[in-house]
Parts: C-alpha cells; structure tokens; sequence
C-alpha cells in the first residue's frame, strides 16, 4: 500500500475525483446519508489530503485534515473502501495525518463505533453524543 499527501491547491483532476468518489460511495451511498459532499474546502491550500492506494492502484482510504480559523487542525471524511476495511489502511491514513498535524491541537467528529480506533491516536471524547444524518456521533479532542 502506499501513501500521498497532497495539498488541497495540488489535487490533479484525478485525484481530487477519486478522493469524492470514494467519499460519496461510502458516505452517501453505503450510508445513506444524502448530504453535501463538496462544502467548498477540499481544494483550500491550507487542507491536506491523505490517502492510501493499493499495489494494483485501488483507492483502499482517504482522509482530509483543514486549518481552523482558531488554529485547530480537524480531520474529517475518514473512509475505508469496503474491500480495504481490516487491512490497516486506516491505520496508516490516521499515522500520516498525526504526522503532519504534530502537536497541534487537533480534533475530529467520530461515528460513535469508532471511538477506540481514534482513541489509539490519542482522541478523547468530549460533550454529548448527536446524531448526524441519522448517525450517532461524538466530538474527540486531541488537545
């Protein structure tokens, strides 16, 4: 499996439509949770994209991380390919992100079944659960 990291403003038109393509097939489709995808931040200079591509060039994961006005870096749109989920690749995706976020404060809106995978990068919920497109989640703080 490999890795790349690519500024928002460096994504090649390929890129950038395999990174949304895995997002909606995971997020919208599998899902089923119709919501707006393109929020006008993926190609931001400031956002980071990660994701990792198996040997055969399958996208396996992605991730993003964006700069808060505050300064807080925020992962979202964590997603595995279904045939790549148990392989690591989140794993490897969530290393990198911490990599480049440092020791920055950092935080992250998880699906409530994925606390302990965030917990192992140092996440730690705070406030009350919510439901997001029918989808109980939390906030994790890495502060």
């Amino acid at each position: 499996m490999s890795l790349t990291s690519r500024a928002g403003s460096e994504l090649t038109p390929a890129e950038l439509y395999a990174v949304l393509r895995l997002r909606v097939d995971v997020f919208v489709v599998e899902q089923e949770c119709p919501y707006p995808e393109l929020d006008g931040r993926d190609l931001a200079p400031s956002t980071r994209h990660l994701w990792a591509t198996t040997r055969d060039g399958r996208l396996a994961g992605c991730l993003r991380v964006l700069a808060d006005e505050d300064g807080v870096q925020r992962i979202g749109r964590v997603c595995t390919a279904g045939f790549a989920r148990g392989t690591g690749a989140g794993g490897v995706l969530m290393r990198a992100a911490m990599e480049h976020i440092g020791d920055a404060v950092s935080v992250l809106d998880a699906q409530t079944y994925a606390t302990g995978f965030y917990a192992r990068f140092g996440f730690v919920p705070e406030g009350e659960q919510y439901l997001e497109d029918g989808i109980p989640h939390i906030t994790m703080w890495r502060r």
